[in-house]
C-alpha cells in the first residue's frame, strides 16, 4: 500500500487541496512539508501526538519533514478553539520553550544531514517591518473572508483582539517564507487550522504566480488531539519529568472503548492488516487492545525498557493494589500541620486534583481511596508517621499516587 492510501486508511486524512498532486508527492517521496508547533509550554503533550507520528511515518516514506517551530507566531497566540486571549509570554520563556520543544522533537524525528529540518519563525516574523507588511501580505488578504473562518466566528461574540486577528496572516506568512527558502511544497495541520493554511496556499499563489507548487492537507481529529493533551487532573505531557512512563501508560489503557482501535490505527505502526484483525474484538478483548496501544505508545515516547516497566507495574497494580514503579510525591514537614495532612490537600499535593473543590467532590462522589480504604469524609486526615513507607492513595480507576514524607 503507497504511503499516501495507508494515511488515508489510518484515518489521518481530512481534507486537501490538489489530492493527485499531493498523493504524487508523498508516494515519490518527493514531498517537503511542515507542520508548526507554537511553544505555549515547556513540553509538548500528547495532543501533539498526532502530528509527530505523521512526520515520522512521512519522512520513513521518503519525504522531508520541516519542523517549525513558533517563536513568532507564539508572541501573538492563535485563537483557534479558544474563549479567551492566550496569556502573553516573554521572549525569553518562548525560547526555552522551544528549546525543550527540539529535544524531545528528535526522539521522533531523524534531524540528520538533509533528513529533516528544524526552523523557527522568529526568525523572519521579528524582522518584519510592519509597513511592509502590511502593502506586501496584508493586500491579499479579504477582511470579510477572514471573518467567515471558524477560528474567528467562535470569538466575535466574546471578544478578537487585533493582536489575535493577525494570526492568519502570520500563520499564511509562515507557508510563503518556508516555500522560498527551503523548497517547502506541502502543509499539514489539525482540521481546525484549515482556514489558515488555505491562507498560505492562496497568498504563495497569488505572489508567485497560480502555478506555484503550494499544497494543503489536514489530519482528521487533530483538533481532539489537542483536547487529549488535558485531563480532569491536569495536562498529559511527553517531558518524563512532568507525566511519568506510568502515568503516560496508564492514560492511554484508560481510553474509552469506543476510541481504543481509532487511536491504534492513528497513531502506532502496526501493520493495517493486523490492526484489521482487531475490529471484531470487543468485551475484555478490548481491555487487550489498550494494553497493546499503552505499550506501543509508551515505547515511542519513553523507549522500550520504560515501556516494560509500566506494563508490568499496571499489572501489579490491577491485581495487587500495589506497584514499584508508580509515580511518587514527596511531602516534606512544612506539609503537615501539627503532625497531620488533611485529606483534600493530600489530593491537591498528589496532583491527582487541581483544586480542593475537585477533592471534595471526588470524596462526596466515593472515588477517593487510601491504602485500599475508601475515604468518605472529607474531614479525614493522616499522621505524618504513616507516610514514612509511603501510602497509596487512588482516585477513581485512572489516577493512583504513591505518597511518602522525606
Amino acid at each position: 500500500m503507497k504511503i499516501y492510501d495507508e494515511l488515508v486508511a489510518r484515518g489521518l486524512v481530512a481534507q486537501v487541496t490538489d489530492e493527485d498532486e499531493i498523493k504524487n508527492l508523498i508516494n515519490n517521496g518527493k514531498a517537503t512539508f511542515y507542520i508548526g508547533f507554537d511553544p505555549t509550554a515547556d513540553s509538548l503533550h500528547v495532543g501533539h501526538f498526532m502530528a509527530l507520528c505523521l512526520m515520522k511515518r512521512l519522512q520513513m516514506a521518503g519525504n522531508k519533514p520541516i519542523a517549525l517551530l513558533g517563536g513568532g507566531t507564539g508572541m501573538i497566540g492563535d485563537p483557534s478553539g479558544r474563549s479567551d486571549m492566550r496569556q502573553m509570554m516573554t521572549p525569553e520563556t518562548i525560547q526555552h520553550n522551544c528549546d525543550c520543544f527540539k529535544e524531545q522533537m528528535s526522539k521522533f524525528i531523524d534531524f540528520s544531514e538533509g533528513k529533516a529540518l528544524m526552523v523557527n519563525n522568529a526568525d523572519w516574523l521579528m524582522d518584519l517591518n510592519y509597513v511592509e507588511l502590511l502593502r506586501e501580505v496584508g493586500s491579499h488578504f479579504s477582511v470579510n473572508r477572514m471573518l467567515t473562518a471558524e477560528c474567528y466566528k467562535q470569538r466575535m461574540e466574546k471578544g478578537l483582539s487585533f493582536l489575535e486577528f493577525n494570526y492568519m496572516i502570520m500563520q499564511s506568512y509562515d507557508f510563503y517564507e518556508l516555500f522560498q527558502k527551503y523548497g517547502c511544497n506541502m502543509q499539514f495541520g489539525g482540521d481546525d487550522q484549515w482556514s489558515n493554511m488555505l491562507g498560505g496556499t492562496e497568498l504563495i499563489r497569488r505572489k508567485l504566480g497560480k502555478n506555484a507548487c503550494a499544497m494543503t492537507i489536514t489530519l482528521l481529529l487533530n483538533s481532539e488531539g489537542k483536547k487529549m493533551g488535558k485531563t480532569q487532573s491536569g495536562a498529559v505531557w511527553l517531558d518524563p519529568e512532568k507525566t511519568s512512563p506510568f502515568e503516560f501508560y496508564q492514560y492511554w489503557r484508560n481510553v474509552g472503548d469506543a476510541d481504543v482501535l481509532k487511536c491504534i490505527r492513528m497513531l502506532t505502526f502496526l501493520p493495517l492488516e493486523q490492526i484489521d484483525e482487531m475490529d471484531s474484538w470487543e468485551g475484555s478483548q478490548l481491555n487487550k487492545a489498550k494494553e497493546i496501544l499503552a505499550f506501543e505508545l509508551t515505547k515511542l515516547v519513553h523507549g522500550e525498557e520504560e515501556a516494560q516497566k509500566a506494563e508490568e507495574a499496571a499489572k501489579a497494580l490491577f491485581s495487587t493494589g500495589v506497584a514499584a514503579n508508580m509515580p511518587t510525591t514527596e511531602l516534606s514537614r512544612e506539609d503537615f500541620t501539627e503532625g497531620q495532612i488533611d485529606i483534600l490537600t493530600l489530593l491537591l499535593k498528589a496532583e491527582l486534583v487541581t483544586s480542593k473543590s475537585e477533592a471534595r467532590r471526588a470524596i462526596e462522589q466515593g472515588g477517593v481511596v487510601v491504602e485500599n480504604e475508601k475515604v468518605t469524609d472529607i474531614k479525614a486526615a493522616f499522621a505524618d508517621t504513616a507516610f514514612v513507607d509511603g501510602l497509596v492513595v487512588k482516585k477513581g480507576k485512572k489516577n493512583f499516587r504513591k505518597v511518602i514524607a522525606k
